[in-house]
């Protein structure tokens, strides 16, 4: 045991840092407005002020606490990168179902408990879902299937 909890030291300083640079670009890219008039950059600014709020918490806390070394598993590390790879080389040359459907499938390669008849039905669980939220009820212009060839 050490003297910090560095798993939540580390994700706090992360979280901070994410905030803030969202709140920076916010704030440098865009007008902000005023609270009567809110400009483009006001909402993000607002959320990247929020997650950093959010990061300081989750870090002082940590700094009174003892806690164990994080160990770097680089299996998950490996797979779901790969996954979030082959969603964005996938999903305008055959479209949103297959994309989803080959993310899930690699990142649940990933999770040792999760079996491939599991993995298979939370694919299709989700392929339908995106389906109904990204083309149904939000219109996004993206083919469901479509096949290069």
């Amino acid at each position: 045991m050490r003297r910090v909890d560095y798993r939540d030291l580390i994700g706090g300083g992360l979280t901070t840092l994410a905030g803030a640079a969202a709140m920076y670009h916010s704030l440098t890219a865009f007008s902000v407005g005023t609270a009567a008039r809110m400009g483009p950059g006001y909402f993000p600014a607002l959320v990247g002020g929020l997650l950093m709020l959010c990061g300081i918490m989750i870090f002082i806390p940590a700094l009174l606490r003892a806690g164990p070394i994080p160990t770097v598993e680089f299996r998950p590390m490996f797979w779901i990168s790969l996954s979030v790879l082959a969603f964005a080389l996938l999903v305008l040359p055959f479209g949103l179902v297959p994309a989803v459907f080959a993310q899930t499938v690699l990142a649940g390669i990933s999770d040792c408990k999760l079996s491939w008849r599991g993995s298979l039905i939370l694919a299709g669980a989700l392929s339908v879902g995106a389906t109904l939220v990204f083309k149904v009820g939000l219109g996004v212009i993206l083919p469901t299937f479509a096949w290069p060839w």
